[in-house]
């Protein structure tokens, strides 16, 4: 089954393979693509789906140095020939909006950008600045309930720029600690308002985003990442968070998104997920689920084969292997990632992974 076509929305995928996304900092200090970007992913074309690292969706979203962004008629530009080079490999691509919210660094950010959270607490971690290495995290300014709504309106704008730009679509980032992670997570959102205090309140903004940016482009081209017990940038499991996270997934089905993916970091050190919980929530969601997690192509097929997963997400294994799918395919060896290149700029573990000799 893992190589078999599948239909996602509007377009056909050559395989049940995603690219998972990964912050690969490759943009200009000015959140631009690059050129090497377009090389970077149109050799991996041949992977089912590609989702893109983490895009922001307006400048006060871009708090990680070099990170990309689809806010300005700039970056609309930069980003075609990504998508020409996926698409003319016979890819698709969807473009991942994350909102980094208080994981960021004012130095980072364009002149004039904002922290923001759904509280005023700061990250417990340092961010990294190009300008002075590791820095504690900018303290946020909450989010008043008003604000709240033009938020949504950047990840809406950001959904039409990606469609410009010819992506088949977008993922929003709900997952890892990113904005719409600190208004689900009850550790960190003690909010009173209508985005806060309940399940319901602290769905309510990752719901909002997910119906306007639907409206906007098709809910057949939106899919949203979910990470429930993930630890990332300070989050972590509370008291309900698998009956709230039911609860969204119920409602993010209700709007008939393209999919629902499902962060599973345990192999990575993160804590387990619940045995049940991602079955219940491919359930709830009631639509194409994406699991992830660790995976080789053995217990890829065997999620496929049990009807567990739709589609299987793979990260470092995409990232260090351009051919992902012919040695998959061949039962080949894999190379190894270069954990000291993840983060750097230029092509040094990017461009420059070897593939199969024929």
């Amino acid at each position: 089954m893992l190589f078999e076509p599948f239909t996602l929305g509007r377009t056909t995928l050559g395989n049940r393979v995603v690219m998972a996304p990964m912050t690969r900092n490759r943009a200009t200090s000015d959140h631009v693509p690059t050129d090497i970007m377009a090389t970077y992913y149109g050799q991996r074309a041949s992977i089912g789906l590609i989702i893109t690292e983490g895009v922001a969706p307006s400048a006060d979203g871009a708090g990680y140095a070099r990170i990309p962004g689809l806010y300005t008629a700039t970056q609309v530009e930069a980003w075609k020939p990504v998508t020409k080079a996926v698409h003319e490999a016979g890819g698709r691509i969807f473009a991942q909006l994350m909102h980094t919210g208080r994981a960021s660094h004012l130095d980072n950010m364009p002149a004039g950008a904002r922290v923001i959270s759904s509280a005023a607490v700061p990250l417990p971690e340092p961010i990294y600045t190009d300008s002075q290495g590791p820095q504690p995290a900018t303290p946020p300014h909450a989010l008043t309930t008003t604000e709240v709504a033009a938020v949504v309106q950047d990840f809406v704008l950001a959904a039409q720029n990606a469609i410009a730009a010819g992506f088949d679509g977008v993922e929003l980032h709900a997952a890892n600690g990113y904005l719409i992670e600190q208004f689900l997570n009850a550790n960190l959102n003690t909010r009173t308002d209508a985005y806060g205090g309940s399940a319901a309140n602290r769905n309510r903004f990752a719901l909002e985003i997910a119906e306007a940016t639907a409206r906007a482009i098709g809910a057949d081209r939106v899919g949203i990442r979910l990470s429930p017990h993930g630890a990332f940038n300070g989050m972590g499991a509370f008291e309900g968070v698998d009956e709230q996270f039911l609860e969204l997934a119920r409602g993010l089905g209700a709007l008939q998104l393209a999919y629902l993916h499902l962060v599973n970091h345990a192999s990575m050190g993160a804590p387990a997920l619940p045995v049940n919980l991602p079955s219940e929530l491919k359930t709830a969601f009631g639509g194409v689920f994406i699991a992830s997690g660790g995976l080789d192509g053995a217990s890829a097929e065997s999620l496929l084969v049990s009807g567990a997963a739709d589609l299987v997400a793979f990260g470092r294994p995409a990232l260090a292997n351009p051919d992902l799918i012919e040695r998959l395919q061949n039962g080949a060896p894999l190379n190894a990632p270069d954990f000291a290149t993840f983060y750097t700029p230029g092509e040094a573990g990017y461009t420059d992974y070897p593939v199969l000799v024929a």
